[in-house]
């Protein structure tokens, strides 16, 4: 069906939710999109950060493809074959066990379970993290949201108050738009629930300041390593630590929202491990599953052992098609070594963003950049229009701020195609 046939349809049928360029994509190969009139576009914002492995992967659509012959959907109610090991893998990623998890990850991608099951029985001295399996990255925060809250009523200090940071973005639903501190969205959406204090990102004395006012009222700090729909914006090290310690010393929690900045796209397996701080309840979605919708709450065994069969669910979440599209894309993202081909191209392509004209700071970790732009520039809006017509897709979160979420596959050719094509459109 052709662009201007969907415009049409659309313009009639489809909420208005979304301001979309004028571009049908119809299939899609590692690095590139390919329109409905057959041109060609490099892709450098990967759905938003979520195919992680690129377009078309073949191990993934295998996977998808097997599944889809054997068994879709079963719910909740029962088991059903992978789940556990994806559970497993999650644990010694979390842990940053890279060794432990490739060894379960061959085993996984080899289907051999007997193995799968000895390597992901967790060691007497392990770090236990437990995952429910959820559908998006607003559901994983809203999870999160809720552990957090149970944890302190049952076995922490009983608050339920939540900080969170200004800027920050946590999803679309009433309760995750309330943690969102941002009044363009929240304001015509009040009343919204309650319980949410805001702080200023990396401010550590506002922090601090929050902290002995409330004190055992707050129940957790939510954050995003790095803040992705404000423009790219990384906490520091100072103040995630913390985030951490003034949690801990009242009896609270530590939510990481790896939603955007984690699945091995800073460098690491998860943000959180860049800093060397470690959360207790982390969120997870985007790239976890290529393509395929997935959420995923993931806490420290003690904390989540609060969760009682009845306290939460989802009909959806860890389906039979999810679990299999997540195993094959862990798998071949830890046996990749893709953490350290993130750090690398990131890194190249921080540098090459920096030299171009109009470009003030660039921002970020692996290959999740921001870079901002002077006023000569004009709006970065239309920058990502003119490079769409270019053929490049790229993001825009502001005015003067262009974001890049390009596929973990991308490589430093690639780079120094968008880097030209860039040059071009800021000239």
């Amino acid at each position: 069906m052709s662009l201007a046939t969907q415009q049409s349809l659309e313009s009639h049928y489809v909420m208005h939710t979304f301001g979309r360029s004028p571009v049908e994509f119809v299939e899609g190969h590692g690095m590139k999109l390919v329109g409905d009139d057959g041109r060609e576009y490099l892709d450098f914002l990967a759905g938003i950060g979520v195919c992680s492995l690129g377009h078309g992967n073949a191990a993934v659509l295998s996977a998808l493809e097997a599944q889809t012959k054997k068994l879709m959907h079963v719910s909740n109610y029962f088991f059903i074959e992978q789940r556990g090991q994806v559970a497993a893998l999650l644990s010694k990623l979390a842990n940053d066990d890279v060794d432990g998890a490739c060894v379960l990850a061959d085993a996984i991608a080899a289907g051999d379970e007997t193995t799968a099951a000895a390597l992901g029985a967790p060691a007497a001295d392990e770090q236990v993290w437990e995952t429910f399996f959820a559908n998006s990255g607003a559901e994983a925060n809203e999870g999160s949201m809720k552990l957090a809250r149970l944890y302190a009523k049952r076995a922490g200090n009983g608050g339920n108050t939540i900080v969170c940071m200004r800027g920050g973005f946590h999803g679309r639903t009433l309760e995750t738009i309330a943690a969102t501190m941002q009044d363009w969205l929240q304001d015509s959406f009040r009343p919204l629930p309650g319980g949410f204090v805001a702080c200023t990102p990396n401010d550590v004395d506002e922090l601090r300041a929050i902290f002995k006012q409330l004190g055992s009222e707050i129940c957790a700090v939510m954050l995003e390593p790095i803040q992705g729909e404000s423009g790219v914006h990384p906490m520091t090290e100072e103040f995630m630590a913390a985030a951490r310690d003034l949690a801990h010393e009242v009896g609270a929690v530590l939510i990481a929202d790896e939603v955007q900045c984690g699945i091995f796209r800073s460098g690491k397996p998860f943000a959180f491990q860049t800093y060397g701080v470690e959360p207790d309840i982390m969120s997870l979605a985007k790239g976890i599953a290529d393509g395929v919708p997935m959420g995923a709450v993931v806490a420290k065994k003690e904390i989540a052992d609060v969760f009682k069969p009845g306290d939460h669910g989802s009909t959806f979440g860890g389906s039979c098609l999810a679990v299999a599209a997540c195993a094959a894309t862990l798998s071949a993202l830890v046996r990749g070594d893709y953490a350290e081909h993130a750090a690398k191209v990131g890194a190249y392509m921080e540098q090459a963003l920096a030299k171009l004209p109009h470009v003030t700071e660039v921002r970020g970790r692996g290959l999740m950049l921001g870079c901002d732009l002077d006023d000569a520039a004009g709006d970065a809006h239309d920058i990502v229009a003119r490079a769409l017509a270019a053929g490049a897709v790229i993001n825009a979160t502001g005015a003067h701020t262009l974001r890049f979420l390009p596929p973990l596959v991308c490589e430093e050719a690639d780079v120094d195609s968008l880097i030209e094509i860039l040059s071009d459109v800021l000239a």
